[in-house]
């Protein structure tokens, strides 16, 4: 007899297919009420756990079941009843006089459709980038598993032939054959020829004879079983795996602090590096962050003094591309790191800077960069100006040439934190490659 084990995930009765599909529509669900929630609150709060509301409709499994209103006998057992009989016909409650409460019970429905639970920040990250990519990277330097590389880890009794530390085995056969006393050889030997003298003499002693004889069969014994190489003494080299980060990146952040550059978009800028980090940080099991900031004069600070102290002075941004040029060539090399840059501004720049900032982008900079985003950040009625792509300032239209001419080259402007979330889905969107 042939029996069959069903060992699928599927539950036994279910459709496969079905189980599928509800699973498929269950995570889009929560796929949008995440991406509901972080429109709703601070890039700042992005790392932290939040509660999501999703509405129960639609999310029980498909079944098969019969339709109460067919034909056909039914029997019921309703406990309690004191008004029909066996035989009695039920009328049918008249359209729309079913009990129900109106606006009141479609109110309490709604409100007992949705249920709430908590993710943690990594399920909320990873529903949020799950369908963003980084462009222009070979693709053998993001797996998902590190690297790993085999290391020294001392030294083992057990091991393969190619891996046997000679002196190692040569130190210990040594003292054990010293701590065994292990004949001579040349001791061996000199005993042998003082054994041949006295057997050439005319009239040799016997008994010296003899006692040589049996000195030197026992010292050839002891040879023999205290080895010059014992499988003792033998000593392995041991090595052990161990992962290596598979790439690592490097984020510069050039912000213009000049007067024109007020609270709101220093804000708006933060919120954008931010984000840019937090996905960096999703590829890339290192990433460093270099903070310059300029006027008419470029500085690399720290995260404090580049958010919030103030600073006068003119704005000259290709400052800041040569402090960015002067950091990774010191501390960067291309190499070991994949470069990112992100440039927030609002546009101005001394006349004429513009055109050497182009110069320094396709020349120098470009040729390092996986990725360069430029964000122009604008004020509501500046959006409505210049509401083409081709209008703006003198920097946000040199710009543009570098974009038509570096493929991983992009510029958006942004004027309010709603604008934030979609402009990051547009510069880090899979390709259709991808």
């Amino acid at each position: 007899m042939t029996h069959f084990i069903d060992r699928r995930l599927n539950p036994k009765g279910k459709s496969l297919g079905n189980r599928q599909r509800f699973l498929r529509r269950a995570r889009t669900q929560i796929r949008e009420a995440v991406q509901k929630s972080l429109k709703d609150t601070s890039v700042a709060d992005i790392d932290k756990d939040r509660k999501i509301r999703i509405s129960t409709k639609g999310t029980k499994e498909p079944r098969f079941r019969l339709d109460p209103r067919a034909g056909g006998e039914h029997d019921f057992v309703l406990p309690g009843n004191k008004q029909f009989t066996p035989g009695d016909e039920i009328k049918k409650p008249p359209s729309g006089e079913g009990g129900g409460r109106g606006k009141e019970a479609a109110d309490f429905a709604e409100g007992d459709d949705e249920f709430e639970f908590t993710m943690t920040q990594d399920e909320v990250l990873d529903i949020f980038f799950e369908d963003l990519e980084l462009p222009n990277l070979v693709r053998t330097t993001l797996k998902d598993t590190p690297n790993k590389v085999w290391k020294r880890a001392g030294i083992t009794t057990s091991g393969s032939p190619t891996q046997i530390n000679l002196i190692r085995t040569m130190r210990n056969a040594q003292g054990r054959r010293m701590a065994l006393h292990r004949p001579k050889l040349k001791d061996i030997e000199a005993l042998q020829a003082e054994l041949d003298g006295l057997e050439r003499e005319p009239v040799a002693d016997r008994e010296k004879i003899a006692a040589l004889k049996e000195q030197i069969a026992k010292l050839h014994s002891k040879r023999k079983w205290v080895g010059f190489i014992d499988p003792v003494d033998v000593r392995f080299n041991s090595y052990t795996e161990q992962p290596v980060p598979t790439s690592q990146a490097v984020m510069f952040c050039l912000m213009d602090v000049s007067g024109s550059m007020g609270e709101r978009e220093k804000d708006l800028a933060k919120r954008f590096y931010m984000l840019l980090h937090l996905f960096l940080k999703r590829r890339y099991k290192r990433v460093d962050i270099v903070f310059i900031r300029h006027t008419h004069d470029a500085q690399e600070v720290d995260e404090q003094e580049f958010f919030y102290s103030r600073q006068s002075g003119g704005t000259i941004v290709s400052t800041a591309l040569d402090k960015m040029l002067e950091i990774q060539k010191e501390r960067y090399a291309t190499t070991d790191w994949n470069i990112y840059a992100a440039q927030a501004s609002d546009g101005y720049t001394q006349s004429g800077d513009a055109r050497r900032c182009v110069e320094m982008l396709n020349n120098d900079i470009m040729p390092l960069c996986q990725y360069y985003a430029y964000i122009e950040i604008l004020d509501e009625r500046e959006m409505e100006v210049f509401a083409s792509e081709e209008s703006g300032a003198e920097l946000w239209r040199a710009y543009r040439t570098v974009a038509d001419g570096w493929s991983n080259f992009a510029t958006k402007r942004i004027s309010k934190p709603a604008d934030i979330f979609p402009v990051f889905r547009e510069l880090f969107k899979k390709t259709e490659a991808a």
